[in-house]
């Protein structure tokens, strides 16, 4: 599991604002401002954060569904080349014609064409809700196949009998091939957004809130059904979501992302139990306990999330940081390793591992 399949290096996602009448270029809304994130093989790295951090749009544009304004992304490749890219890179070196062939071959952000088509066999998604995600005049079997079709893999009998080994694969039958997805329930269509995404034998999946429009006891199904799938084909996960609880069931570690940054990364337990941003702790603090006896301190952030078109220099959490201090509203914290692989961008988290929320 320690293999990198994924390196996303200073990744950026900017969208234009205009306005006037000649829709002149004023502003960008900042929805991914460089992010770097390892995903590595086999293991589901869950992403939570509040509602607009970027969390979907990272995913997507991992994907390759948005372009990234700015960034590197690798997808399986060798280490060392992929340092000696990013060296040149930082050396001044990128418009040398030697590291634009080499980039072209490696990033898959440049990637056009069939390429790019090539690439989509091995990445795939499961979008948050099957009831758009699905093609309501398709029939189940023409959904599941269409990846095969697009991809020239098999041909017209041999895609039907993938189709029916996919459909029991997710806990369904030949029955159901026929049919046409308003005649399914919620987590039926789930389950049939998920077998769509295995057609082409794919290394990641990327699962944007997979059960957020799922009853709490289907939700439990599709989280079990993902946990199994995974081991028995190897898969990788990115999980996007906003449910603690979910995460913490099905993530090996967990990346926390707040107005488009990466502001900690851990092992799933670790975070949990020791958490390091401020930011961290008042989401985890807002976990309901099932036991109406027990009681949680809550701890409520100052103030709305920033607009994203405009962020507060260096750390874009201390307007509501209840221990900022002016190191924190002058210099960007960068992400530091606090050990054991906990990654943390706050220019206090040592106080904090230290004295807990009791600081000065």
């Amino acid at each position: 599991m320690a293999d990198t399949l994924i390196d996303i290096r200073e990744l950026r996602k900017y969208y234009p604002v205009k306005a006037g009448v000649f829709k002149r270029h004023v502003a960008d809304v900042k929805a991914v401002d460089g992010v770097d994130l390892k995903v590595r093989k086999g293991e589901c790295l869950g992403l939570v954060g509040e509602s607009g951090c970027g969390k979907t749009t990272l995913g997507k544009t991992l994907l390759r569904l948005h372009d990234a304004t700015s960034g590197r992304v690798y997808f399986d490749e060798n280490t060392d080349e992929v340092e000696a890219l990013e060296n040149r890179l930082n050396d001044g070196q990128a418009d040398a014609p030697e590291t634009k062939s080499l980039r072209a071959k490696k990033d898959l952000t440049t990637f056009t064409g069939g390429r790019l088509q090539k690439l989509r066999r091995r990445i795939q998604i499961v979008f948050q809700d099957p009831s758009n995600s699905l093609n309501p005049r398709m029939l189940v079997k023409n959904i599941i196949g269409e990846p095969l079709v697009t991809q020239h893999e098999l041909g017209p009998r041999e895609i039907e009998k993938r189709v029916l080994e996919l459909l029991r694969t997710v806990g369904m039958a030949r029955e159901h091939m026929m049919r046409y997805p308003h005649e399914f329930s919620g987590g039926q269509r789930q389950r049939i957004a998920i077998a769509r995404a295995l057609a082409t034998n794919p290394e990641f999946i990327l699962m944007d809130e997979p059960t957020s429009a799922l009853d709490v006891s289907v939700q439990a199904q599709i989280l079990n059904l993902l946990k199994r799938l995974q081991r028995e084909f190897q898969l990788t996960y990115l999980f996007v979501t906003h449910h603690l609880l979910v995460v913490k069931y099905i993530s090996d570690r967990i990346a926390v992302m707040y107005l488009g940054k990466i502001v900690e990364l851990s092992e799933t337990g670790e975070l949990f139990e020791a958490p390091l941003h401020p930011y961290t702790k008042a989401l985890l603090s807002a976990i309901p306990i099932p036991d109406p006896e027990t009681k949680r301190e809550r701890i409520i952030l100052t103030g709305d999330v920033p607009n994203p078109v405009s962020p507060p220099a260096a750390c874009r959490f201390h307007p509501r940081c209840p221990f900022a201090k002016d190191i924190c509203r002058e210099k960007e914290p960068p992400l530091e390793d606090a050990g054991g692989g906990h990654i943390v961008a706050c220019h206090r988290w040592r106080e904090i591992r230290e004295k807990g929320w009791d600081l000065d």
